[in-house]
C-alpha cells in the first residue's frame, strides 16, 4: 500500500499515533459506495418486476424517495449514532448506542476512525451510508401494494433512527456488545477486545432488521385484498432478472468493500459472494423442480438473492468451499420459509421476511458454525487469530456458534417489536393511516398514491363503420 498521508493525535483524535492513510483504500471504499448505490434501484426493478402492474411504479418510488430520506437522517445524526467512538475512543462509553460527537458529521473528513483505520472517515461515512439506505428498502418487500407512500417516509426515518443505527452499533462499532460479546464490560470501559459475534457485511443489521421489520409491517397492514382467492403473480420477470442482476453486481461491493480497504480478504469476500449467489441461483428452482415439477426463472433469481443474503455475514470468514454450502443451504430453507407463510396467517408479499430475515438468521448461524481463522489474515491487518478472530465450531471455538445466535435473535426481536411500536404510534396520527384506502388498493399504488402508471399502453379505439381499430394512448393500468 502507498502511504500518502502522515496523522498525529491531534490530526487524528480517533487513532492516536496511527502512521497515516491509504489513498488507494479511500477511491477503493468510493468506487464500493457507488456499487452499493446501484443496488438501491435494482431493487426497485426486483421488487417492481415482483408486483403486480398496478403497483409497480410504487415499489420503485419506495426504493428511491426511502434511500433520500435515509441519506438525510444520516447527516443529520444517523452516523453518529451508528459509528460514534466519542471524543476518546479508549475512555467508557455505551455498547449500546453512539454519541452526538458526528452529528451533522461534524469531525467526519481526514481522520480515520479505529474501526477503518486504512482510509478517511468521511469515505467511511458514505460508503456506509448505502448500507443504511437499501436496508430502509428491503422493509417494502413485504407489504408491497397496499402501503402509503408518506407514512411509509416517515416510518424509514424513524425507524433507521431507532432500530437500524444502535443495531448497526451493536454490530459494528468499536464498542458495540455484539462485536465484543465475549467482553462487554471492557468494552463499556473504552478497552474493547473485538471478539465476540461475526457479521462481516450486514446478516443483522441489514437483513436481520429488515426481514422483521416487513413482518411487524405486514402483520400492522393485514392482508391484501383477495388473498387467498386469486393467485398473485409476478407482472414483468424481466425487471425481476434486471433487479437481480444489479443487486448480484453491487454486492460484490457490498461483501469485498467491507473489507475497509483493498487487500486479498476483500477480494476473498468477493469470491465467496459470487459462489454462494451461482449455488442458490441454482439450488432454489431445482427445489421447485421436486416439488412441482417446473423450473423457475422466478425461482433462479429468489435463490440468488437468498444465497447472497445468507454469505453476507460469512463472506470476510469463510472459504471458498463453504459459501457453496453456505448459497445451497440458505436458498433451500428460504424457498420453504417463503411456502410456508400462509399457514402462518400473515401476508409477507415479496418474501422480505422469508428471504432476508429468513436468510439472515440462517447465514448469521453458519457462519459460526464455518468461519475460519486465517481468512482475516487476509487483509494484513489482523494476525492475532487466537484473541481476535477465534473462528468457528469448525475451526475448534463452538461457542462462536451461541455468539452468533445471541446476537442474531436479539436483532430479530428488537427490530420486530421496536417496528410495531413505531408503526402503531404512526398509525393513530390523523392523516397518517399506513393502508391505503379500498378504492386505491383496487385501482393500484401507482394512480392512487402517485397518479401515475408504470406503463403507457396502446389501446384500440374502434370508430363507427370500420373495421380498424385506431390506436389511443391511455394511462391504463393490468389489474
Amino acid at each position: 500500500m502507498s502511504i500518502v498521508a502522515t496523522t498525529n493525535s491531534t490530526l487524528n483524535p480517533f487513532v492516536p499515533g496511527y502512521g497515516g492513510l491509504d489513498q488507494n483504500s479511500t477511491g477503493f471504499m468510493l468506487w464500493g459506495a457507488a456499487l452499493v448505490f446501484i443496488m438501491t434501484p435494482g431493487l426497485g426493478f426486483f421488487y417492481s418486476g415482483m408486483a403486480r402492474a398496478k403497483s409497480a411504479l410504487t415499489m420503485i418510488m419506495l426504493c428511491m424517495a426511502a434511500m433520500c430520506v435515509v441519506s438525510i437522517q444520516w447527516v443529520c445524526f444517523g452516523y453518529s449514532l451508528a459509528f460514534s467512538e466519542g471524543k476518546d475512543a479508549t475512555a467508557p462509553g455505551s455498547v449500546f448506542i453512539g454519541d452526538a460527537t458526528h452529528f451533522g458529521l461534524t469531525g467526519v473528513g481526514f481522520n480515520a476512525q479505529r474501526i477503518s483505520p486504512a482510509m478517511s472517515s468521511i469515505a467511511f461515512c458514505i460508503y456506509q451510508l448505502q448500507f443504511a439506505t437499501i436496508t430502509a428498502g428491503l422493509i417494502f418487500g413485504s407489504v408491497a401494494e397496499r402501503v402509503r407512500i408518506i407514512p411509509a417516509l416517515i416510518f424509514v426515518f424513524c425507524w433507521t433512527t431507532v432500530i437500524y443505527d444502535p443495531v448497526a452499533y451493536w454490530t459494528w462499532s468499536w464498542r458495540g456488545w455484539i462485536r465484543n460479546f465475549s467482553c462487554i464490560s471492557d468494552a463499556a470501559n473504552g478497552a474493547p477486545c473485538g471478539t465476540g459475534g461475526m457479521d462481516f457485511a450486514g446478516g443483522g443489521p441489514v437483513h436481520i432488521s429488515s426481514g422483521f421489520a416487513g413482518l411487524a409491517y405486514a402483520i400492522m397492514l393485514g392482508k391484501r385484498r383477495r388473498v387467498g382467492i386469486e393467485e398473485f403473480r409476478p407482472h414483468h420477470l424481466v425487471n425481476v432478472f434486471l433487479g437481480t442482476a444489479l443487486l448480484w453486481f453491487g454486492w460484490f461491493a457490498f461483501n469485498g468493500g467491507s473489507a475497509s480497504a483493498g487487500t486479498a480478504r476483500a477480494a476473498m469476500a468477493g469470491a465467496v459472494t459470487h459462489i454462494a449467489a451461482a449455488t442458490g441461483a441454482l439450488a432454489w428452482p431445482l427445489t421447485d423442480y421436486f416439488v412441482t415439477g417446473k423450473m423457475s426463472g422466478l425461482g433462479l433469481c429468489s435463490g440468488a438473492v437468498a444465497a447472497l443474503v445468507g454469505i453476507t455475514p460469512a463472506s470476510g470468514f469463510v472459504a471458498p468451499w463453504a459459501a457453496v454450502v453456505i448459497g445451497g443451504l440458505t436458498a433451500i430453507v428460504c424457498n420453504f420459509s417463503c411456502r410456508i407463510k400462509g399457514f402462518l396467517g400473515f401476508d409477507d408479499a415479496l418474501d422480505a421476511w422469508g428471504v432476508h430475515g429468513i436468510g439472515g438468521l440462517v447465514g448469521n448461524i453458519v457462519t459460526g458454525i464455518l468461519a475460519q481463522r486465517w481468512i482475516p489474515t487476509l487483509d494484513a491487518t489482523n494476525t492475532d487469530t487466537t484473541t481476535v478472530v477465534p473462528g468457528g465450531a469448525i475451526d475448534g471455538h463452538p461457542i462462536q456458534i451461541g455468539w452468533q445466535a445471541a446476537g442474531s435473535f436479539a436483532i430479530a426481536g428488537y427490530s420486530f417489536f421496536g417496528s410495531l411500536i413505531i408503526l402503531s404510534i404512526i398509525n393513530i396520527i390523523p392523516g397518517l393511516q399506513l393502508r391505503v384506502s379500498k378504492d386505491d388498493e383496487i385501482i393500484g399504488g401507482d394512480l392512487g398514491e402517485m397518479g401515475e402508471v408504470a406503463y403507457e399502453l396502446v389501446q384500440p379505439e374502434t370508430y363507427p363503420g370500420s373495421n380498424y381499430g385506431s390506436p389511443k394512448l391511455e394511462g391504463t393500468v393490468v389489474m
